[in-house]
């Protein structure tokens, strides 16, 4: 998410944490775990991590990144200022739509918040629907650093050349990290070929291994195919009843339509489209709906990976009380 480099602007304009000197720290044996509440879009991932904030004076990290954008909310489903019952949020509305954003600078500063929520003694409820983001803060992620004159070389020549020709140079290069990424995957080969070139070594195309490096709890919520399109189409009607368009038309007079990184968000696209008269409003809300599908399923493939997530059923009566329990055998 946010970039490498803005990570020390980014700590400056994130919601103030409390100073060390103000609050009694605890000793690292008597930090709570991390809690990250995960599972597809729609499923009911803010709601159940407010109710396990509440309940255990937790405080919640966003790792979301398309909340990260100020002014981008009801597209991104953000939960309202007035909606939060106090609850403490971070990392969100930290970031102009203009600006880029990347996982090595999300680690960065959620990595802060959630050390600084241990050493006070307060659960880090961690939520997000992205396994990479989440993964990023628990486990050993390392993230090389970037070149953008380099990244826009490499660019020009995919541009030039073709991503195929970028393709089978990474095969000279590294065989290993070419077998891993497929050959239409421009965005990973113009950033292993800038890795290798930046650090004369292989890149490393897998995921490290499932192990945490802070104690943690991810708790996945489940729910059947079937429920959850249902549950993404009564959301992406509702984003168009409370205004949508007037947020997108806001947020393209800032910069979106050209944004690296905002302009890329679900339904935001659409919402452009309609508004350029390219899409009616009936075809920019399916199409919105039938992407998101994709998007959750893809989603949900990749937390069904991790065979540490603790599933739940999201349309579970108790299912607050599962999470605790979980929450409780490890704390």
């Amino acid at each position: 998410m946010l970039q490498t480099g803005t990570a020390s602007r980014v700590e400056s304009r994130r919601p103030c944490l409390p100073r060390c000197a103000a609050v009694r720290l605890v000793p690292v044996s008597a930090r709570p775990p991390v809690i990250a509440v995960v599972g597809p879009t729609a499923v009911g991932k803010s709601e159940l991590a407010m109710a396990l904030a509440r309940r255990l004076g937790g405080e919640v990290v966003n790792a979301d990144a398309m909340q990260c954008y100020a002014g981008m909310d009801i597209g991104t489903a953000k939960v309202p200022l007035s909606q939060r019952a106090g609850v403490p949020h971070h990392l969100l509305d930290i970031l102009d739509v203009s600006e880029s954003a990347s996982v090595a600078g999300f680690q960065q500063a959620a990595r802060a918040v959630v050390e600084n929520c241990r050493a006070r003694a307060v659960p880090p409820i961690l939520v997000g629907g992205s396994a990479l983001y989440v993964r990023a803060v628990l486990d050993d992620f390392a993230f090389p650093g970037t070149d953008p004159q380099l990244r826009e070389q490499v660019e020009r020549d995919a541009d030039a050349y073709g991503v195929a020709a970028l393709h089978e140079r990474l095969r000279v290069l590294d065989p290993q990290a070419a077998e891993d990424i497929l050959p239409s995957n421009r965005r990973r080969i113009v950033r292993a070929l800038e890795v290798i070139a930046l650090t004369g070594a292989p890149f490393k195309a897998r995921l490290p291994p499932h192990v945490y490096v802070i104690p943690a709890l991810q708790v996945g919520l489940d729910a059947e195919r079937a429920e959850l399109d249902a549950r993404i189409e009564r959301r992406v009607h509702r984003m168009w009843e409370a205004g949508l368009l007037d947020e997108v038309r806001e947020l393209d007079a800032r910069g979106l339509r050209h944004a690296p990184t905002a302009s890329r968000a679900l339904g935001y696209p659409q919402a452009l489209a309609h508004l350029d008269g390219e899409l009616t409003r009936a075809e920019a809300i399916e199409q919105t709906v039938r992407a998101t599908s994709r998007f959750a399923r893809r989603q949900d493939s990749w937390f069904r990976k991790d065979p540490r997530v603790r599933w739940v059923p999201a349309n579970a009566p108790d299912r607050e009380e599962q999470a605790l329990t979980y929450y409780r055998q490890l704390w």
